[in-house]
């Protein structure tokens, strides 16, 4: 079955941009390299020029261009052009974190901004928080995402086409070498690394739940703060349940199973250097926080996830 369609008001029916091209390992780093004065020029993807300037096809060059906006290397909120985010600079500045776009957190962190806030991307965010079927395909998913995107913007017609093809690049983004996805789409995939998806039998796909090795705590925490700020901003407590199964909760989108979720809120006052503490006294466990700790705090997770 799928799951309950709550429906957050953050999340907003979008279901076009990517060309049909799953997000690619270097097209963040491509996307932010076009800045100037951490101002990337419209232009960038425009005509001619920009064909010459990152080597591929029109189309190609607009699915780049989604994706940078969908995992928030820029915003489009600049009439001169579109801003490049703090956490885009810190992560592939020459000088930053991941310059060359190579390390994983890099791609838990662009999966966070498609499935847990659902940053132009409807589909990543339904798929990894409403379904639960144990195994699903790509034709059983189109109905009930029809169904999903209804209730998010009832005046808008949507093809069933368009939401298959939407399917169809989500899948073959986490799982490039069994959804159908070419030889080139298997060497440059940035997510298929993750192991969130996998092909149970043919054209059969499951989740791959459990602890995620590659998954920082520093990138964990992060998600978390991000989750909590969106959800509950005025409390200062979050309950367990929440953090591991609540839509958009990092338990949730990250596939952790419950053993794995409090293994990681454990570590959280040395973490966070007292910022944020987790306990269970008679059997209600939660996550505190002290507001006046917080500043910067998801700035330092960040850093923290690239130690």
């Amino acid at each position: 079955m799928m799951g309950k369609n709550t429906i957050q008001a953050r999340t907003s029916a979008y279901f076009s941009g990517h060309e049909t091209f799953p997000l690619r390992q270097m097209w963040l780093k491509k996307a932010f390299e076009e800045s100037v004065g951490h101002i990337i020029p419209k232009s960038a993807f425009a005509g001619e020029n920009a064909i010459a300037a990152f080597g591929v096809g029109k189309n190609m060059v607009a699915a780049i261009r989604h994706w940078a906006l969908a995992c928030d290397v820029m915003r489009d909120d600049d009439p001169t052009g579109y801003t490049v985010t703090k956490n885009a600079i810190a992560i592939f500045d020459d000088a930053g974190l991941d310059p060359y776009s190579e390390d994983l957190n890099t791609a838990w962190y662009a999966h966070w901004w498609l499935a847990g806030k659902g940053n132009r991307a409807t589909t990543w965010h339904w798929l990894f928080n409403h379904v639960t079927l144990p195994v699903f395909s790509r034709e059983e998913l189109e109905a009930p995402l029809a169904e999903f995107a209804r209730r998010l913007d009832p005046k808008r017609k949507l093809s069933p086409a368009t939401l298959s093809r939407d399917i169809e690049t989500c899948i073959r983004g986490y799982a490039p070498r069994f959804a159908g996805g070419s030889p080139e789409d298997y060497a440059e995939s940035m997510l298929g690394e993750l192991g969130l998806i996998y092909e149970e039998h043919r054209g059969h796909f499951a989740f791959r739940r459990g602890p995620k090795t590659t998954l920082s705590d520093g990138m964990f925490t992060y998600a978390l703060l991000d989750f909590w700020e969106s959800t509950a901003p005025g409390l200062s407590s979050l309950a367990f349940e929440s953090i591991a199964y609540g839509e958009g909760s990092p338990g949730r989108v990250f596939k952790l199973d419950e053993d794995s979720v409090a293994e990681r809120l454990f570590n959280l006052d040395d973490l966070t250097k007292g910022a944020l503490s987790w306990t269970d006294t008679a059997g209600l466990r939660q996550v505190h926080r002290k507001t006046e700790k917080l500043s910067g705090l998801s700035e330092k997770m960040i850093a923290k996830a690239y130690d």
